[in-house]
């Protein structure tokens, strides 16, 4: 849908619990944020919850993601609880984590008092594995440089468990070597992680105003938005869902007050034709290649799930075309030369982009995410607004959209990406045609890498 030029949207600057004390109770239709992960040294999670249990926030000293300190730790109760306080009875609140703390974002938002009712997971084919090789770090503790068996072109730098990433110059070559030391080669192949490939999204829902029916009726909120969320499907694949009689797709609807009877299949009749709009949406979203793998294994054509691209250089940029470059993401993550905000004249060793927020998630992925918990015209909030993502999907879906950032730089970005989608007619093909821009630019070698990547 094109945007409407009269949508209401801000970023304000500042602590997100701060700014939300200043906002309206029961003023939010839907909360969908992607805030810190807190991907830094492994808490004691009996001191964490000693500190939530009895209402203080954990201090977590240390840093996180890139070595940024606001990445430490995932937000604790207070957040949610004001988040809670602002959003509406029955409003969804949409949270992205990481999959070594999801189990304490969760509780964080359990202990706010929102109830957790799914989990989608997002899943996607171009994660890098950034474990320790062991055997490397055995010669190293030894004191022993491993073998050089050769060297590769520094710009498949990651790509293997015998490379070594180091901090050359674009174009130098990265070293092959293999473990030297007795006891370096017996663990030659042990690594301490897997390849990421899945970003959990918790969806929890503000407790309802009566039942369902009654909290809809008068707040507009507590359900979603199942048919503007499907996942449209060809002709062979309607026909699979013809020949099983539909259930599953449609799924089965009970009326208030009737038991759900798991024997009741409805049989292959006209009233089990495939919904027109597609396959329920389900709680796992792939990227297009995650979804052609699948297809590819399974022999189906298309994915049954809901997939799109990771964000483009193009999409991230589009509305900072007035900015400056800076030095974006890097795949070295644990150098502070390398964070995105680093100081005018540091070494680059880093790509240059406009914007520079290293967890930019895709607009079409947010679009789907904000249509599924928000009302028709109603208003949405992210706490955590980074590059601005979610502000863009709001506005490109019609509806209005506050968010709170902590870093001005950011804030400003978020403001300029936000403000030139909701000023572009014509925005779904605008978003399709940035998947294909720049393809050796994109997030494969230069863009969005997930923040577990």
């Amino acid at each position: 849908m094109a945007a409407d030029q009269g949508l209401r949207h801000v970023v304000h600057v500042g602590d997100c619990v701060e700014r939300m004390a200043d906002m309206p109770s029961n003023s939010i239709d839907a909360v969908v944020c992607d805030p810190p992960y807190g991907l830094s040294a492994i808490p004691d999670a009996a001191e964490v919850l000693r500190h939530w249990l009895a209402g203080d926030d954990y201090v977590h000293k240390g840093s996180g993601f890139m070595g940024n300190s606001w990445d430490s730790f995932v937000p604790g109760p207070t957040v949610w609880k004001e988040a809670l306080r602002v959003a509406k009875p029955g409003a969804h609140l949409v949270v992205f984590a990481g999959t070594r703390t999801v189990d304490l974002m969760a509780m964080a938002i359990r202990l706010a008092g929102w109830h957790i009712r799914d989990q989608i997971m997002w899943v996607y084919a171009t994660g890098m594995p950034k474990g320790l090789n062991v055997a490397k770090g055995i010669d190293a503790h030894l004191g022993v440089e491993p073998e050089v068996v050769g060297e590769i072109p520094d710009r498949w730098a990651g790509k293997g468990d015998v490379l070594q990433r180091a901090t050359q110059a674009a174009g130098d070559t990265v070293l092959l070597t293999e473990p030297t030391t007795e006891e370096a080669k017996r663990w030659r192949g042990w690594n301490t992680a897997l390849k990421p490939s899945v970003e959990p999204i918790i969806l929890a829902r503000k407790p309802l105003d009566g039942t369902v029916v009654e909290n809809v009726l008068v707040h507009g909120t507590g359900a979603i938005n199942v048919d503007a969320t499907r996942v449209p499907m060809n002709e062979a694949d309607a026909e699979t869902i013809r020949n099983m009689g539909g259930f599953g797709e449609a799924g089965y609807e009970r009326t208030p007050g009737e038991a759900l009877n798991l024997n009741k299949t409805p049989m292959p009749t006209q009233d089990a034709q495939p919904h027109e709009g597609g396959r329920w949406p389900a709680n796992l979203v792939l990227d297009s290649e995650a979804a052609a793998v699948l297809d590819a294994q399974s022999g189906e054509l298309p994915s049954r799930f809901f997939y799109c691209a990771k964000s483009s250089r193009a999409e991230r940029n589009a509305g900072l075309e007035s900015f400056p470059e800076r030095a974006g993401p890097s795949e070295d993550y644990g150098t502070k030369a390398q964070h995105p905000l680093k100081p005018e004249g540091e070494p680059n060793l880093v790509f240059p982009v406009k914007n520079p927020h290293p967890t930019v998630k895709p607009i079409d992925l947010m679009r789907w995410l904000v249509r599924m918990v928000t009302p028709p015209g109603g208003r949405l909030c992210d706490p955590f607004v980074g590059s601005g993502t979610t502000g863009c999907a709001a506005v490109l879906e019609g509806f209005d959209f506050v968010g709170i950032e902590r870093e001005p730089e950011y804030a400003e970005i978020a403001r300029a990406r936000i403000e030139a989608w909701a000023n572009y007619e014509g925005a779904e093909d605008t978003a399709a045609a940035l998947k294909g821009v720049a393809r050796e630019d994109d997030h494969r070698e230069h863009g969005q890498m997930s923040i577990l990547d």
